[in-house]
């Protein structure tokens, strides 16, 4: 015991004089925070830019609450000039150029996005549907009423916090393995320590402690700042993510120790990490939702652990559920933890010369 507190004392201070741990494991993904949370600070609708050819009856002599949901919707530029309106959607400098021929509504857009031309059209058709409706003087036989299922309250902070808190996590202590071990192997630091009587258990041991100990710093921090200025509201259940971002961090623990032990020098680990674990954020929906992915990518991100994280975070941070949530990601991820520390164990060299 008292190597093993020795060993972590002498890592805790060693994580701190280095600032490179500072930036990359702690600063670095709050970067990411600041950056999304203040350009989706307000959850503001798109607007379509559209430009307006000539005189557009459906536009003209739309109603006062009609023309106001067209604005809504649309930034409208009026032109006389169809070619250099056409041009513009081509350019990109507009979504959709609008012109009117006796009762045709005629719409040029750009194929280059089409979810952006898909939406287009569809706001416009419903404006014309509208418009038909009111001239036929039928009225509606069918309606659409919207619910959003999650508090009304809820910013895009809600769901952008979870998904980068994972990421910070999985980053820090796949990193906070990988580095050291390969740097204490280089210089030899791990040779003097086998000479020792400290266990390889204490070593690694004390290690998972620091990491652990880091992740709910990321986690305070992550949480304090997305709740102190970009106004993230906790569910009831948020207390269970301490429990799964420890889980977690052993599981990407164990991670780094395989990127440690086959990595010959500091570089190849800092290159081996960061192939692991950032197409693994972009999988696992950190930085942008899984929906609209196909049926095989979401079945090879369910193997991932950022994946099962990144979903119970989500849960208990922002779907509101109870600690029963987190439970089977924390199999998972206590699995994932106990395969790769068995990897990891026999990977694991104390000198190059045991290669």
């Amino acid at each position: 015991m008292k190597a093993f507190l020795a060993l972590t004392r002498a890592q805790w201070k060693g994580f701190w004089r280095e600032r490179q741990n500072l930036f990359w494991i702690l600063a670095f993904p709050l970067m990411f925070l600041v950056l999304f949370g203040s350009i989706y600070r307000d959850d503001v609708a798109p607007k379509y830019e559209l430009v307006q050819v000539g005189d557009v009856a459906l536009f003209d002599r739309m109603p006062a609450e009609g023309r106001q949901a067209l604005a809504d919707v649309f930034e409208i530029t009026k032109t006389t000039d169809k070619a250099a309106a056409i041009q513009k959607v081509k350019d990109g400098d507009a979504d959709g150029a609008v012109s009117m021929t006796g009762n045709t509504l005629e719409v040029s857009y750009s194929g280059a996005d089409a979810t952006a031309a898909g939406m287009l059209q569809g706001t416009l058709d419903s404006f014309v549907q509208s418009a038909n409706q009111a001239v036929s003087k039928t009225p509606a036989t069918f309606r659409l009423k919207s619910t959003r299922v999650e508090d009304s309250r809820l910013k895009p902070i809600q769901f952008l916090a979870p998904g980068l808190l994972g990421w910070a996590v999985a980053m820090g202590a796949t990193f906070n393995s990988a580095m050291p071990f390969v740097q204490w192997r280089v210089n030899k630091l791990l040779r003097r320590i086998r000479l020792t009587p400290v266990r390889p258990e204490s070593l690694v041991g004390s290690r998972a402690l620091l990491s652990i100990v880091i992740a709910l710093i990321q986690t305070a921090l992550f949480i304090g700042i997305g709740v102190a200025f970009f106004g993230l509201k906790l569910s009831g259940a948020a207390w269970a993510a301490i429990p799964l971002v420890m889980a977690a961090t052993l599981a990407f623990m164990a991670l780094g120790l395989i990127v440690g032990a086959i990595s010959k020098t500091v570089d190849a680990a800092s290159g081996i990490a960061n192939v692991v674990t950032l197409p693994m954020a972009f999988l696992s929906g950190s930085f942008i939702p899984l929906e609209m992915a196909p049926d095989w990518l979401l079945a090879i991100s369910k193997f991932m652990p950022l994946r099962w994280l990144n979903d119970g975070l989500m849960d208990v941070l922002v779907r509101g559920k109870g600690a029963e949530a987190i439970g089977l990601p924390i199999l998972v991820l206590l699995a994932f933890a106990i395969v790769c520390s068995l990897i990891a164990a026999r990977l694991f060299k104390w000198d190059d010369k045991a290669a």
